[in-house]
């Protein structure tokens, strides 16, 4: 999966077949640069991050995170399929049940929906899992998780 054969929307074409967009979406980008994914370490995560972005296809995406010793203390995110529709979501909206090896949050709705933050060696992703009804139609399983960079507190940059 590395070089000329891969791609980022054969990457989110297969994680959405499979209905994976946590850890997995992490490994399959990882794969793409020709670098096997690092396992999650057990440390608590820091962050304080903003990460405003668009691509080619115009998915963009407007996110803020802040994680204190693995405690999340500011979460917003919003991000666009396209012009399909978007997804939303905001801290007040979900309750931490976990803050080591990754943090997760779900919501408080009851619904299956959880929110997924881990750390490898370069970045911090913030995924979803089970969100349909915090997105437009259909669109969920498109929606991609977002990278920061943990030194800059900006996007990270997949390549």
């Amino acid at each position: 999966m590395t070089g000329e054969h891969c791609a980022i929307p054969a990457a989110r074409a297969s994680l959405t077949a499979a209905g994976l967009l946590g850890p997995l979406a992490l490994a399959t980008l990882a794969g793409c640069a020709g670098v096997a994914p690092a396992p999650i370490a057990d440390r608590p995560i820091h962050l304080d991050a903003r990460c405003e972005q668009r691509d080619i296809n115009d998915f963009r995406e407007q996110a803020r995170l802040a994680v204190t010793d693995g405690t999340v203390r500011a979460l917003s995110w919003q991000l666009w399929v396209g012009n399909r529709g978007t997804c939303r979501f905001e801290l007040a909206e979900f309750r931490q049940v976990q803050s080591r090896p990754h943090v997760e949050l779900l919501a408080r709705d009851g619904s299956a929906c959880k929110l997924m933050i881990w750390q490898d060696g370069r970045r911090v992703t913030l995924g979803h899992a089970g969100c349909e009804r915090r997105c437009s139609p259909g669109i969920a399983e498109d929606a991609w998780p977002v990278m920061f960079d943990p030194r800059t507190g900006s996007c990270a940059q997949v390549q």
